[in-house]
């Protein structure tokens, strides 16, 4: 049975603060060396996980925006895959295209008379003041495909207000550190798309995902195995998913701890014919 990895990035394998993954290492390497597949699923846009990609040396498939794309290597799988051909990917495209989610953010905006400022817009130095990220970074967090990450102006009635209407136009709301107006795609549904195609090439496997936030839940409801990583505060997300493990640890301390715990349960296994 092989192993398949899916994960979120901000606050789970980056920590919440400075987005490093240094805790996270010695399981990363443990991954690497029994070639088991790390799938980056995350609200982040394509070009801020390929940075990420190639900083963690993983070279499998990722889900970009929340699920809105799904990225396969040219020639990862060696069998046919559907979408269409960008770049070097094979692109299996879920999610609507942002400049029509971006206008409808703004229709809304205007007629409840709300202050709602998206990604998109603001200046690359606005978004590294708002999250943290260098201007670089930043500029790449803009490159939008398929959703507006938004914040709102003013108290949590108002809030809701928006995200009924977001409902009302008939797209969808979810949360990660901010949240986010995207259409009718979620992390689950990118999750289940790939494992058929694990499973395709590996025969049986076993999904793990893990997250810290409520836009990962739908991928956490798709895994054999989920993981619930403690937030910058030592609390977790009150995630409704049967069986859900909590890692002991902030982001990628407890991403780690929760992998190794893992790997070495499933070694164990084999080794009692498990």
């Amino acid at each position: 049975m092989k192993p398949v990895v899916f994960t979120d990035l901000d606050g789970t394998l980056l920590h919440p603060e400075n987005y490093s993954f240094r805790d996270a290492e010695p399981a990363l390497k443990i991954l690497r060396e029994k070639k088991i597949p790390v799938v980056i699923s995350s609200s982040k846009t394509r070009k801020e996980i390929e940075l990420y990609r190639r900083e963690l040396s993983i070279a499998d498939p990722f889900v970009s925006e929340n699920g809105g794309g799904i990225f396969i290597p040219e020639g990862y799988f060696p069998f046919r895959v559907g979408g269409g051909s960008v770049d070097h990917y094979r692109v299996i495209v879920l999610g609507r295209p942002h400049g029509e989610v971006r206008e409808v953010l703004r229709d809304i905006a205007r007629e409840l008379g709300v202050d709602i400022r998206g990604f998109t817009d603001m200046s690359p130095k606005e978004v590294a003041e708002l999250t943290g990220l260098t201007e670089k970074e930043a500029i790449l967090a803009r490159e939008r495909d398929f959703v507006e990450p938004f914040v709102c102006t003013g108290d949590s009635r108002i809030l809701n207000k928006v995200l009924r209407e977001i409902e009302k136009r008939g797209l969808n709301w979810t949360r990660g550190r901010f949240y986010h107006i995207m259409g009718d795609h979620d992390k689950g549904r990118a999750v289940r798309i790939l494992a058929d195609h694990y499973r395709r090439l590996y025969g049986k496997i076993l999904t793990i995902g893990l997250g810290d936030s409520l836009n990962d839940e739908p991928m956490l409801r798709e895994v054999d195995m989920a993981v619930c990583v403690a937030k910058r505060d030592g609390s977790y997300e009150p995630f409704r998913v049967e069986g859900i493990i909590r890692a002991d640890g902030i982001g990628p301390a407890g991403w780690n701890n929760a992998i190794i715990s893992i790997i070495e349960r499933l070694q164990g296994q084999e080794t009692h014919g498990g």
